[in-house]
Formats: C-alpha cells, sequence, structure tokens
C-alpha cells in the first residue's frame, strides 16, 4: 500500500527457470508494480482490513 491507498503487488514469473532470464529481466520481476484498475476492486475485498 502506497501513501496514497494504492495497491501494490509482485510480479509474476520469478519463481523458477531463471536460468534463461536475463539479469536485466529479473531485476525487472523483483519490483513491486500497482494492481491495475479493473483489479482493484476484487484484491480490495480479499484484504483482511479497510483503508
Amino acid at each position: 500500500m502506497t501513501a496514497k491507498k494504492k495497491i501494490l503487488r509482485s510480479k509474476a514469473f520469478k519463481r523458477h527457470i531463471l536460468t534463461k532470464k536475463s539479469s536485466k529481466r529479473k531485476r525487472a520481476l523483483g519490483r513491486k508494480t500497482e494492481v491495475s484498475r479493473t483489479d482493484r476492486a476484487a484484491v480490495k475485498t480479499m484484504l483482511p482490513y479497510e483503508f
């Protein structure tokens, strides 16, 4: 959660088969990203507390 109440998530595809992925790609996958606008409502219902 950011200061402006944006919901963050981890990126996919960084769990296994990392040998064929470039270092640049793995670094980018390690960063957080914002939840898309279409998924925000669904994610908010999954959170254990209100914000």
